[in-house]
């Protein structure tokens, strides 16, 4: 099946429209119980969707069948929408099987990249407004 069939699309914005309200459920929870002097929501989607994610790619590599479609609603739709660390988790996972100097070079200019890219585009923006 085509990656851009229209079953396939539909289960991946079904998955992540559920998993945005979850998020935000998850994070107006956490302020309700916890505050807002640490981002105590984010920090929960993040780790609970890198257990989850981790949990999936454990038992797909250890030989449980996961269809196409229960791939894309969960793991790209659901948990993408839930959080995308989750699905970096499972990158860099996947690159340490293969090897660990590869995933240490990927995480970390996945760090650098992301906090460089957010400093320069934040600076931009405090300068245009």
């Amino acid at each position: 099946m085509s990656p851009f069939a229209p079953k396939l699309l539909a289960l991946v914005a079904v998955g992540g429209a559920a998993g945005s309200v979850l998020r935000y459920a998850v994070g107006i929870w956490c302020v309700g119980w916890f505050g807002t002097f640490v981002p105590w929501g984010t920090l929960a989607v993040n780790v609970i969707g890198s257990a989850v994610i981790g949990l999936l790619g454990g038992l797909m590599l250890g030989g449980m069948p996961f269809s196409q479609e229960a791939r894309v609603l969960v793991i790209t739709g659901l948990l993408g929408g839930f959080t995308t660390f989750s699905a970096f988790s499972l990158d860099v996972g996947s690159l340490f099987l293969r090897s660990p100097a590869v995933a240490a070079g990927y995480l970390a200019l996945t760090l650098v990249g992301g906090l460089a890219a957010f400093a320069a585009a934040f600076a931009l923006g405090r300068a245009m407004a």
